[in-house]
């Protein structure tokens, strides 16, 4: 019965009181709305709307009971699908156990043909989710894939047990190579700390010279004694410079040469300019009633003194600096440094021809490069070439394309071949220079592509950083400024939903938010081409050609766009002015605003572009203000650097450890100074936290770890756990296996995990190929890894493409 209402107000409520069915005063108000909509309704309808109701808590009450049976493999789509078998408003607890493990059951039948293949499938989903199973759940997991495909007793007890060997083998090789991990870092952690417990402030250094203190000051100016570490003194106070003993004291026997060199210097300014005639006894008079001593603390010019000496003070660095020699990085790129090569700045706004102008150069040369920040753009590149009759090879991270007796190459910015000489180079995006992440790589490509015409592309703003760059290699520069090739300007006011027109392109800055508009519009009756990050090159290729024929009247996208995918956009309209950085949430810089917008009115295909704001999500006038503003000159001019394998190597073997983590540690703290006038270190903190995860991973060497080290992964994806689960099974010679979808449901009923399912594993497939180039017989499935890739971007197109069909024919209906 019903519990207790007071009169029923409508008569939806009473037909929902005279059913005599059992309702909460929770759910009264939302049945009393569906009922309504039924009217006349008897009981069977009313029965039927509360178990629609009711579906939405069973569903939420498998999850709970798959949680505490610790069923992890169970997804949120099987309790749907579980409450949807049930039909009994008052089915018990028991009922929705068994629903839900048919519905598991059909999901597990359906992964894959074979009960093997299914375990590989959902076992390995569990660890690239960075929950790998214990023994005994992976027993569980076999047992319950064994019913799904109907094994008799035997066949599913002998399949649980190697399944169950298998998971305790795999979880033992884990917590050994976890374990080995720490002793390492432990060790190399003590090691550092002893070293730099061992460092002496400039007081100590007379003891380990023999000099006086005013010598030790003036050679520690002059750069002839290494500083080890600056630090901020206590509660902020001056900075502490320290000295490492055992590398000073190595420069005892430099100690007569600084002397003598000081005392030439001294000597030369004595005979400065000329003096009255009887002025010139009394001065030589007094200097030779100083004591020596007194004269070797003397005041001179002590940078000619180090000449002199012959050791200048880069020469002086610490043992470790010298075998990185991060601060002399440009004569690391020996074959870019053996040519003479010209680089000519090309800047200008968005749609101002640099791309065209530079491809037309590298084209009409006998052999070239192009090198681009993304994939999507090295593919463009590549096309760009053909279309102009030159076949270019591809070479990205994940991928090789080589077209034999090519001389022309299209790659991503750190793929860049420093020992292949060409004629023309083209680097694209210079302005990434400044990013935090892949800035080093632009230092590398910039300073070391070994070609005679260097095309260095960019916004304003990295002008200063490149000219920098050329300098520290001796390399002359020209700079070439374009000019948009359409006008751009901000609307006069916002833009409401209501007036969004065919090619206008709506920008957000997350993949929850371009969904969240893309669904508005659809049910508006839009038709919505989507773009964002966690797509893969080809499927963002296919949404842009939807947009760009027609198919597509409205794109939305993540700032992704502005790179690449050159479209027919008549307006770009911002739906928020700030965005999070990774860091913080913070409002978007003139560069960002600038780069965005500028896909607006694309030369050719409008007479000019817009950019504008959503209304209600910000002001316009700041758009205005952004368009307007000059380029601000960076804070930070020296560009970044980084280790490669070459100096890893050279650190390891000086400061005598295998340990990877131990080396970037040392790298980190006293390789280059953070005072260093030319460079800065890149930001190590991914490289340094994967090294700490696979040090301990037998059979891997040091420079294997450090090609782990660079893998491209997402650490909020359990990037770094999956690499280093990955990086056990190779170090014990087992082969790795690519991630998996398993079967697939239709497009036109995919929900909207399981397309966010497909596309992480999507993205975890580029981290598997891009290992696999680097360890093919550790990663042996190539083909297969290209195929399940090359599966999930056609399915993903179609679910998008899908997805809009069907929300139009149910608005039809």
């Amino acid at each position: 019965m019903s519990e207790e209402f007071d009169a029923p107000s409508n008569p939806a409520e009473a037909a929902i009181l005279a059913s005599g069915l059992r309702v909460e005063q929770r759910e009264m108000p939302q049945l009393v709305r569906r009922v309504a909509r039924k009217l006349p309704a008897d009981a069977e309808v009313i029965r039927a709307e509360l178990v629609a109701i009711r579906r939405k808590f069973w569903s939420r009450a498998a999850m709970e009971m798959a949680n505490r049976a610790g069923q992890s493999w169970v997804r949120k789509s099987d309790a749907e699908a579980a409450a949807k078998r049930l039909d009994d408003p008052e089915a018990t607890p028991r009922a929705l156990r068994l629903a839900l493990d048919e519905a598991v059951a059909e999901r597990l039948r359906n992964t894959a043909d074979t009960a093997d293949a299914t375990l590989e499938i959902v076992s390995g989903e569990q660890t690239e989710e960075g929950r790998p199973l214990s023994g005994e759940r992976q027993a569980a997991l076999a047992q319950a894939v064994a019913e799904a495909h109907g094994l008799s007793t035997a066949a599913a007890a002998e399949f649980v047990l190697r399944a169950e060997r298998a998971a305790e083998r795999r979880r033992q090789d884990l917590r050994s190579a976890e374990k080995a991990a720490r002793d390492k870092r432990r060790e190399e952690v003590t090691r550092l700390r002893a070293w730099e417990k061992s460092l002496v402030g400039i007081e100590g250094i007379p003891a380990l010279l023999y000099c006086s203190n005013r010598e030790a000051l003036r050679w520690v100016s002059a750069g002839l004694i290494p500083v080890a570490r600056k630090i901020r003194g206590p509660k902020g106070g001056r900075e502490l410079w320290q000295f490492d003993p055992v590398e000073v004291a190595a420069l005892r026997p430099e100690v007569q040469g600084w002397r003598a060199a000081e005392q030439m210097a001294e000597r030369g300014a004595d005979r400065g300019p000329e003096r009255h005639p009887r002025e010139r006894p009394a001065a030589r008079s007094e200097e030779r009633e100083r004591p020596d001593r007194e004269r070797r603390d003397r005041p001179v010019n002590l940078t000619r003194a180090a000449a002199l000496a012959g050791r200048g003070s880069k020469e002086s660095n610490q043992a470790v600096a010298r075998a990185a020699a991060l601060d002399r990085y440009a004569a690391h790129f020996a074959t870019a440094r053996a040519m003479i090569r010209r680089i000519t700045i090309v800047t200008g706004p968005t749609n101002s021809g640099k791309s065209h102008m530079a491809l037309d150069r590298l084209a009409s040369s006998k052999s070239g490069m192009a090198l681009a920040p993304l994939r999507l753009l090295a593919h463009e590149f590549r096309e760009a070439l053909a279309s102009r009759g030159v076949e270019a090879s591809l070479a990205t991270g994940e991928e090789r394309i080589p077209v034999h007796g090519s001389h022309h190459l299209a790659a991503t910015v750190e793929m860049c071949p420093f020992h292949n000489p060409v004629d023309v180079a083209l680097i694209d995006e210079a302005q990434l220079l400044h990013d935090r992440d892949r800035g080093a790589a632009w230092t590398a490509a910039i300073m070391g592509v070994p070609a005679r015409e260097v095309f260095v592309l960019g916004a304003p703003e990295c002008i200063p950083m490149v000219k920098r760059i050329a300098e520290l290699c001796g390399d002359e520069v020209e700079e070439i400024s374009l000019e948009r090739k359409s006008p751009l300007h901000a609307a006069k006011g916002p833009v409401r939903f209501g007036e969004l027109r065919a090619g206008d392109a709506i920008v957000a800055f997350s993949r929850r938010d371009v969904m969240d508009l893309r669904e508005e519009l659809v049910k508006r009756g839009r038709k919505v081409a989507v773009v964002y990050g966690a797509l893969s090159p080809e499927v963002r290729r296919a949404e842009a050609a939807r947009f760009r024929n027609g198919e597509a009247d409205l794109i939305v996208a993540t700032d992704a766009i502005g790179m690449g995918l050159n479209l027919p956009i008549r307006r770009v309209i911002f739906s928020a002015l700030q965005k999070f950085d990774g860091e913080e949430r913070r409002e978007l810089n003139s560069q960002e605003v600038k780069q965005i917008g500028g896909r607006a009115g694309r030369f050719g295909h409008h007479e000019g572009g817009v950019v504008a704001v959503l209304a209600g999500k910000g002001d316009p006038s700041f758009i205005e203000t952004m368009l307007t503003m000059p380029a601000r000159a960076p804070d930070e001019l020296r560009p970044q650097v980084q280790p490669d394998s070459e100096i890893v190597a050279a650190v390891a073997a000086e400061i005598g450890t295998d340990s990877l983590f131990g080396v970037l540690a040392r790298i980190q703290r006293a390789v280059l100074r953070k005072d260093d006038p030319n460079y800065r270190l890149a930001d190590l903190t991914q490289c340094m936290a994967i090294a700490s995860a696979i040090d301990g991973v037998s059979g891997l060497s040091l420079l294997d770890r450090w090609t782990y080290a660079l893998c491209p992964v997402d650490e909020r994806d359990n990037g770094i756990t999956r690499l280093a689960q990955w990086a056990v099974e190779h170090g014990a010679g087992r082969p790795v296996r690519p991630p998996l979808a398993g079967r697939l449901p239709p497009p036109d009923r995919a929900s909207g995990e399981e397309l966010q399912r497909a596309e992480k594993i999507h993205k975890r497939l580029v981290a598997w190929r891009w290992m696999a180039l680097r360890f093919a017989a550790a990663y042996p499935d190539f083909t297969e890894a290209e195929e399940e890739t090359d599966r999930l971007d056609s399915w993903i197109e179609d679910v998008l493409r899908q997805q809009r069909r069907t929300k139009a024919a149910n608005r039809a209906a």
